[in-house]
């Protein structure tokens, strides 16, 4: 058996935990600890459109003090550097499934050659610690490393994601699975939290329907510059044919009152797309219209 600790137990880590243990894995949830006390009590309460409503109970912990095969990185990357506190061993396997890039970097300084690259395509939220809800009809995620010595054990967490039922896809570099999501995410991420509509408004109106478009376009050409291939006509397709009420978790994190990810996701492009001397106009404007609507700085 593959043994999986799972940093953060939010929308993602904590479908995540629920979808291995009903699957007859072990996994160990690192959390704060008023959560952990939560889900050590109460377990997870997941209602899922994959996998249905049920509540798993995975083992839990305020930290991770012992070796690890695989440690999945599930936090916001807004609290990372803090979460990585909670980290006080040295993992075989780091896999992040965070929004952006830039977090390889952090967490190559921190776990060095252990690092590969992982993206999930869901739309999950904690509505209360212990409590997540699924709720879009597709999910899938991608794993890739440029490191051949990673292969084998990313191969292993493959297979048990697989069979936790969860769709996997091992991709063929890093930058192309990072950048194929951001390419899709940063359009669909400030497009719904600017306009505060969901996807099928977005593509319904043609005002917003062009800025999507354009920020597809603007952000497949940081993408090419960083050494990925994304095909922005593959990605305007699949959000084309996506759940009409699909938003995404920057626009429930403005309306909740929280942080949003707006510096990983935007800002990492527009950084990126600076470093190549590339014009975003329409990223942007819309990272300065989300910024002024979630009062936090413009500056990236």
């Amino acid at each position: 058996m593959l043994h999986v600790a799972i940093l953060g137990a939010g929308g993602v880590g904590g479908f995540l935990a629920g979808a291995l243990t009903r699957a007859g894995n072990d996994p160990l949830v690192i959390a704060r600890e008023q959560t952990a006390d939560v889900i050590a009590r109460h377990g997870i309460s997941v209602q899922s459109v994959q996998l249905g409503a049920f509540v798993a109970h995975p083992r839990v912990a305020p930290a991770l003090e012992h070796p690890i095969d695989c440690l999945l990185v599930a936090t916001k990357a807004t609290a990372l550097r803090e979460a990585l506190a909670r980290v006080r061993s040295q993992p075989a396997l780091v896999v992040p499934l965070l929004n952006g890039v830039e977090h390889m970097a952090l967490l190559r300084e921190r776990f060095g050659r252990h690092v590969g690259a992982g993206v999930i395509r869901i739309e999950s939220d904690r509505s209360a610690p212990g409590r997540v809800e699924q709720t879009s009809p597709s999910l899938r995620i991608d794993l890739a490393a440029d490191d051949p010595s990673l292969a084998d054990p990313l191969n292993r967490l493959a297979a048990v994601l697989e069979a936790a039922e969860l769709r996997v896809a091992l991709g063929c570099t890093e930058a192309m699975i990072l950048w194929s999501k951001l390419v899709r995410l940063n359009a669909l991420a400030c497009a719904t939290s600017a306009a505060d509509r969901p996807l099928g408004f977005i593509r319904s109106d043609p005002g917003w329907r062009a800025i999507l478009t354009a920020c597809v376009t603007e952000t497949a050409a940081v993408a090419q510059a960083e050494g990925a291939d994304v095909d922005p006509s593959d990605t305007l397709a699949e959000l084309e044919a996506a759940d009409p009420q699909l938003g995404s978790s920057m626009r429930r994190d403005i309306a909740a009152g929280r942080e949003p990810e707006l510096d990983a996701i935007a800002g990492s492009v527009l950084r990126a797309a600076a470093r190549h001397r590339l014009a975003c106009p329409t990223v942007a404007r819309l990272h300065s219209q989300i910024a002024a609507r979630a009062r936090i700085s413009a500056r990236y």
